[in-house]
């Protein structure tokens, strides 16, 4: 095994707990409750609102009321139930004038989430390797197994980059992705796949794509009877229609993880965000290098079709920007992607080696700063 790789997994342990919102909550010293146990309730009085326990006593303790006001609970949040503990990881939680329920978290509980959000990343990376491999073998199957058209799908999440799709949305919205593509949104020429169609915000997307085996497949796809692309025929030979849950039960059962197809925009998002700024010009000033982390955000956001707020927000973990504003991002890709040339048989490419190790590295890093605060 690449000993880059495994370098990788030395933190997989924390960012694992991280994703178990009880071991997260323990990881930020916080405790995870529920607004299902007795809570300190709210009451409208006459000049603004008074607070009582479970047991219908007034709260006056000026530590708790201070917290309380500290936490900004709208005025008109109604049911409004707050934790009895300071450490707990959700402090309030009320409806607001359209009824829709709303929570204030611990601060620490969203910085430790945050990281958690990403640190899954690392284990993204340790078992995409064995995706790889696995999705290679079952577009080897002869016939179109459900495995096959599942790997074929996933084969495009990956290099297309487009969403997996969501039934309601195609029927409500008119907007697709890849398990709600219908036969007119592809054409097949050759080895050459040609898609488009209309998707999430109504963003249009052309789609060129070079594959051979997966031309074989899409072709195959075409004619079988029905106007949804992606089926595939169970035993009796008769055609079943596939979802965005069972690409998300093939990734988790091939990668024993709880692996998702967003998973595959984060991770993508995240290394071209990191290889377009390195690829940038050095900045002599913090202007320049916001303009190239701007830069950098719309060249991702085109690829993803998102817009660059999204795409920042949501997709390119924050720690690439952090370091390439500290100067630690570029130095650290260039030395990894150095060290892992020479081993290329472990799966990943060596500059997703390169950004997975500098993401330990900072994961490592805030992981053992909650620990100390």
């Amino acid at each position: 095994m690449d000993t880059s790789l495994a370098r990788l997994s030395e933190t997989d342990a924390d960012a694992a707990a991280l994703v178990d919102p009880v071991a997260a909550a323990k990881a930020a010293s916080l405790r995870y409750v529920s607004d299902k146990r007795p809570g300190i309730t709210r009451e409208r009085a006459q000049s603004g609102f008074l607070y009582r326990h479970p047991d219908g006593s007034e709260v006056t303790d000026e530590k708790t009321l201070a917290r309380i006001k500290s936490l900004a609970i709208p005025p008109a949040w109604e049911n409004v139930w707050i934790c009895r503990a300071p450490n707990g990881h959700l402090q309030a939680v009320g409806r607001d004038a359209r009824g829709r329920k709303q929570y204030r978290y611990h601060p620490r509980w969203r910085v430790v989430r945050d990281e958690a959000k990403y640190g899954k990343m690392l284990i993204f990376g340790r078992v995409l390797p064995q995706i790889r491999m696995r999705v290679e073998e079952d577009l080897a199957k002869p016939g179109l197994p459900r495995e096959k058209v599942l790997a074929a799908i996933v084969r495009l999440l990956e290099t297309t980059l487009a969403r997996v799709g969501n039934e309601e949305y195609a029927k409500s919205n008119k907007s697709f992705g890849l398990t709600t593509l219908r036969n007119r949104h592809v054409k097949v020429t050759g080895s050459r796949l040609t898609f488009d169609f209309r998707g999430k915000h109504g963003i249009k997307h052309h789609i060129d794509l070079q594959d051979r085996k997966l031309a074989r497949i899409v072709k195959r796809l075409l004619d079988i009877s029905g106007q949804e692309l992606f089926q595939y025929l169970d035993e009796d030979n008769e055609p079943r229609s596939v979802g965005s849950e069972d690409v998300n039960d093939y990734l988790r059962e091939i990668s024993g993880e709880e692996i998702t197809a967003k998973d595959f925009r984060t991770w993508a998002a995240t290394n071209l965000a990191a290889l377009a700024l390195q690829e940038l010009e050095s900045y002599d000033t913090k202007a320049k290098a916001k303009k190239n982390v701007v830069q950098a955000v719309e060249a991702v956001s085109k690829m993803l079709g998102n817009t660059p707020a999204i795409c920042r927000k949501c997709y390119i973990h924050p720690a690439i920007f952090d370091g390439y504003l500290d100067g630690s991002l570029i130095e650290g890709l260039k030395v990894r992607a150095d060290e892992t040339l020479a081993h290329r048989d472990g799966g990943l490419k060596a500059e997703e080696v390169a950004v997975a190790a500098f993401l330990s590295r900072r994961l490592g890093e805030s992981i053992a700063e909650q620990k100390r605060g």
